[in-house]
């Protein structure tokens, strides 16, 4: 398979210039060696590996006519340079470059950089037929040695492969490190306003003047990028992957005070700088740890062992905290089931006896776990609404909390958050309100004067007596 695009209309496989040939089947370069190439199937060619294996790809069959090509290895100018080297050498020149010996040298692949260079001077510049080399050289060899001590015929290892400078080469992607320059600089189009800019003798006075101006802003907009890109280089900031290593050991306060002080850099030297920020990430570190001894002394600690002691516990705490809420919840919500359970079991009485409706009888809640926790009149409510009182404290710090953060809880979000019976949820948030742990929004008495009537706990009487001020 040619990677240089089709064969030219009647040539013959093999005649390609510069032309680098791969096995179509394993992908081996098979340019310098032998290759089976098919005559039915076009651009088709196999290593003698793939093809005495007989491999079938495609449509090609291995019944296919076909033929063996082999690099054209006589010389046609110099003992030591083959007729496909020296195709190659002109192809390279062509693609990249009069003067570009390294690439020219990389696309023949058996000869180093020096060794094209002199070679084409001898050969092409230093011709006596000149544009031309001399075509009537004869030659009793039959194949061109290798130049020097390389028998096998190809060109020494380069020790270091240098970056070629494109964008793609570069740990900073459109940053061209063989050029210094970038893909997109500073101000990229500065260079449209005077690239068809041409001062003539027939310019009058004026003109010439504009275009002077013009030329000076230009010249401004090259000042400030060359300014920019001094500064990325003096302060190492293409050494991306070092500089985000440093910031992986860093914390997130340290971050964020080095993010707000970037502003200083081009203001200061980088030594000076590198200073500014040393000193604040010290600074930042003495102000934590004074606040967290204070608030060890806060909390009676007098000693660094205890300190440490006290931060482990502090640690586990919220793990703790949301394990006793979640113990809380299932607590409550296996009570409402037996309560409902209990519900659906008891019998429905005759629908001929007519009963006056009585209110539930109250929850003993004496003994309960937590009662201990709860006011006198959290006490009554919790005993009138049969509500425990460890399910109580949930459904309490899940609505201060949810009024805490947002400053406002209207009764229908109360609802929402707590999966209880709604109507012990709306007497809950108005006996919220009444304590004053919660604010009502705008028509929040009206609906609570609703719902004391509901409940009977009080007359119409007694609530214009209490809103009274």
């Amino acid at each position: 398979m040619s990677s240089n695009g089709k064969r030219a209309q009647g040539a013959a496989p093999g005649d390609e210039v510069g032309q680098k040939f791969h096995c179509d089947n394993c992908q081996a370069n098979v340019t310098d060696s032998v290759r089976i190439s098919c005559n039915e199937c076009p651009e088709f060619d196999l290593c003698t590996t793939c093809f005495s294996r007989g491999i079938e790809l495609g449509s090609h069959r291995n019944d296919h006519p076909y033929r063996v090509v082999t690099r054209h290895r006589f010389p046609i100018f110099t003992e030591t340079w083959s007729a496909d080297e020296e195709l190659l050498l002109i192809d390279g020149l062509r693609q990249f470059g009069m003067g570009n010996w390294k690439d020219a040298a990389d696309h023949v692949g058996t000869k180093t950089k020096e060794e094209c260079e002199q070679h084409y001077n001898e050969v092409y510049v230093g011709s006596a037929t000149w544009p031309l080399p001399d075509m009537d050289r004869q030659f009793d060899v039959k194949f061109a040695r290798p130049h020097g001590d390389r028998k096998n015929g190809t060109a020494a290892p380069s020790k270091c492969k240098t970056l070629s400078s494109q964008p793609s080469n570069h740990e900073i992607i459109g940053y061209m490190p063989g050029r210094l320059e970038f893909e997109t600089e500073y101000e990229n189009e500065a260079e449209q306003v005077i690239k068809d800019m041409v001062i003539t003798d027939d310019d009058s006075p004026e003109e010439v003047e504009l275009k002077q101006i013009v030329l000076r802003i230009y010249n401004g907009k090259l000042d400030r990028r060359l300014q920019r890109k001094r500064f990325i280089f003096e302060r190492g900031l293409l050494e991306y992957r070092k500089h985000q290593a440093i910031e992986k050991k860093r914390t997130k306060d340290e971050r964020d005070l080095l993010a707000r002080i970037k502003v200083f850099a081009r203001m200061q030297t980088r030594e000076d700088y590198d200073t500014l920020a040393t000193g604040l990430l010290n600074e930042h570190a003495l102000r934590q740890r004074i606040a967290q001894l204070q608030e060890w002394r806060r909390n009676g600690i007098t000693s660094l062992d205890d300190g440490v002691q006290f931060e482990a516990e502090r640690s586990q705490r919220p793990s703790r905290r949301a394990s006793t809420l979640r113990d809380s919840a299932q607590l409550l919500d296996r009570l409402q089931k037996i309560v409902s359970a209990r519900s659906t079991r008891e019998p429905e009485p005759p629908k001929t006896l007519v009963r006056k409706p009585t209110a539930p009888n109250p929850l003993d809640i004496e003994h309960a776990d937590g009662v201990e926790m709860l006011a006198a009149s959290e006490r009554d409510i919790c005993t009138r609404l049969r509500i425990f009182p460890r399910p109580y404290l949930v459904v309490k710090e899940t609505l201060l909390a949810e009024y805490a953060r947002n400053g406002i809880l209207k009764r229908r979000q109360a609802r929402q958050l707590v999966k209880i019976d709604v109507n012990k949820t709306s007497k809950l948030y108005d006996f919220f309100v009444q304590s004053g742990w919660i604010k009502a929004p705008g028509r929040a008495a009206v609906h609570r004067a609703a719902a004391m009537l509901s409940t009977g706990a009080t007359t119409a009487r007694d609530f214009a007596v209490k809103q009274e001020p």
